[in-house]
């Protein structure tokens, strides 16, 4: 007894598909900057300056991370 699989792709033809990869390279592209950028901004700020707003220096790259991919 033969099994057949039939996969579909939600009626996704090639170049719609080839467009969503490239919008995702796109906002993949976008929150790395945004990280990047959120990142390089602390890391500019005094211990002081970072002590006022109630950051740890070690802490700096989560705070970047969650901003840029989680909000």
């Amino acid at each position: 007894m033969a099994n057949v699989s039939t996969l579909t792709h939600g009626g996704l033809n090639l170049s719609a598909r080839f467009r969503e990869f490239v919008a995702r390279i796109k906002q993949a592209n976008a929150r790395a900057t945004e990280y990047s950028q959120t990142y390089s901004e602390l890391q500019r700020l005094s211990d002081r300056e970072l002590n006022d707003i109630g950051i740890r220096r070690c802490d700096i790259a989560d705070i970047a991370r969650e901003h840029a991919y989680c909000s």
